[in-house]
């Protein structure tokens, strides 16, 4: 395992960041943060209140006024000295996510350079909050449109992506002229402090950015939304909790953006090239072992093909080397916790009772912390859970299929849309498949489709709005008309 401890980063807060300061939850309530490697604790945080949540909302509001009326281009050089910080501290920030996420290094470090992307865009997006101007149909009057920021928001990220999910909210909340108090996941809260202390010194207002961890999430949530100055949450997370969330936003009407649930399906027709196709089976698939609702969750793979598909997928998979996130060689990292360990094998157990057969892997590894080994199962009958269910592991089960019509309609046959994976050699077919897939995004001949630059989300219950691009920006801005003539 490489070395690596907490004492190099002597700027970690491991308290709430409220208002500029780092303080101590109200009532002096801690939890620990574990290792998923091996279990132990990595470090204690605070424990934030629901008294804790309003203050950080009484913060982000009294900040408010101040941030909205900064011009576009002070908001745009704080981001981009945040872009540059979070690449000054990359090593910092991806050794963070693999001692609390697990995930590998190699992961870890892609993450990071991700995530500080999210900055750098919006840096260029904050200018370029345009309105309009033209004239009433009738003549009666201009019609004058500007862009607001929509108010104080709230930030609720996961664990799996603990950098870049927060990045892709703050950076656009920012750029919009927004305030904000973020709560990130119980089980990741170590690199979400570290970015408070980064935008801090890039220069973000006392206030404009409030960090608070909290193991009582839904309390310490459900207050601020019932507080009315907040006017905007972003949730990233499950649809079961995204559907709580929308029924508490109902309550003050607020403005929501959900990115929920995925299953994807990742479809190789009879004319794909195979090796093009296990190269995007492995990022679709195993990009943090799976932990990431755009990984490929079902694949349908024509029956001219399945088997050198899945023998060679097998292989892949079966080599890669599993360890701690921490270790240098390590292409596989522990799952997040024991929770998600015991539902991958539930659900790798009921596909092989159902007659589905693994080819490699199947089983956890008997060793200490939360491990799942790399499996590939074929013959996957239709009716299986875990087609229906997100895995969130590493795990690929194959479905085969002869009717292209089919493939569609199974893949189709989910309440989720998030994204869908489609390998053809034919780049018109590839295109009409990707027009009848019922989801916000298509990887076409590739298996990663996440770009700061594109509207990321999904259709269904996968989500509502976009996150990413101009987009991400629009979320965060109201649209205010103003009737004048002259």
């Amino acid at each position: 395992m490489g070395d690596f401890s907490l004492d190099v980063i002597p700027d970690l807060p491991l308290d709430l960041y409220v208002g500029g300061k780092v303080v101590p939850a109200r009532d002096g309530g801690r939890f620990d943060v574990l290792d998923p490697a091996t279990g132990a604790v990595i470090a204690s945080v605070a424990d934030g209140t629901v008294d804790d949540a309003l203050a950080a909302v009484d913060a982000a509001s009294g900040a408010a006024a101040s941030w909205a009326a900064a011009s576009p281009r002070e908001r745009s050089e704080v981001l981009r000295r945040a872009f540059d910080l979070m690449n000054r501290r990359a090593g910092d920030l991806a050794h963070l996510i693999s001692l609390e996420n697990g995930k590998a290094l190699a992961d870890a470090r892609g993450e990071v350079a991700y995530a500080a992307e999210f900055f750098r865009w919006y840096a260029e997006e904050a200018v370029r909050a345009s309105g309009s101007l033209m004239t009433a149909p009738s003549g009666a009057n201009r019609i004058m449109v500007q862009q607001q920021p929509v108010g104080v928001c709230v930030l609720v990220t996961p664990w799996n992506f603990p950098a870049a999910m927060a990045t892709r909210k703050i950076g656009p909340a920012l750029a919009a002229g927004c305030t904000m108090v973020l709560k990130p996941a119980s089980d990741t809260p170590l690199t979400a402090l570290l970015m408070a202390r980064i935008l801090e010194n890039a220069g973000v207002p006392p206030g404009v950015v409030n960090v608070l961890p909290a193991r009582r999430s839904g309390a310490v949530v459900s207050a601020m939304l019932h507080d009315p100055r907040v006017r905007k949450l972003s949730f990233t997370g499950s649809t079961e909790v995204g559907r709580v969330l929308l029924r508490e936003a109902a309550d003050q009407v607020v403005n929501t953006s959900m990115e929920l649930g995925g299953n994807a399906p990742f479809l190789v027709l009879e004319d794909a090239d195979l090796d093009a196709a296990v190269d995007g089976a492995m990022i679709a698939k195993m990009r943090n072992a799976g932990e990431a609702c755009t990984a490929a969750n079902r694949f349908y793979v024509h029956a001219s093909v399945a088997d050198e598909f899945g023998r060679r997928l097998a292989e892949r998979m079966g080599a890669l080397k599993v360890g701690p996130g921490t270790a240098d060689d390590t292409e596989v990292g522990p799952l997040v916790n024991e929770e998600a360990v015991r539902k991958v094998d539930d659900l790798v157990r009921g596909a092989s009772e159902a007659g589905g057969r693994v080819v490699v892997g199947g089983r956890r590894p008997d060793r200490s912390g939360f491990y799942y080994e790399p499996t590939v199962l074929l013959d996957v009958p239709t009716g299986a859970e875990i087609l229906a269910e997100e895995i969130f592991g590493p795990v690929a089960p194959i479905v085969t299929f002869t009717d292209e019509a089919e493939a569609i309609r199974m893949a189709n046959d989910t309440e989720y849309g998030l994204v869908s994976y489609v390998y053809t050699r034919d780049l018109a077919r590839g295109l009409w498949v990707s027009e009848a897939l019922d989801s916000g995004m298509v990887g076409l001949n590739r298996g990663l489709v996440s770009d700061p630059a594109a509207p990321f989300g999904g259709t269904k219950q996968s989500g509502i709005g976009r996150e990413g691009g101009h987009e991400g920006m629009l979320d965060y801005l109201e649209s205010k008309y103003v009737a004048v003539s002259w």
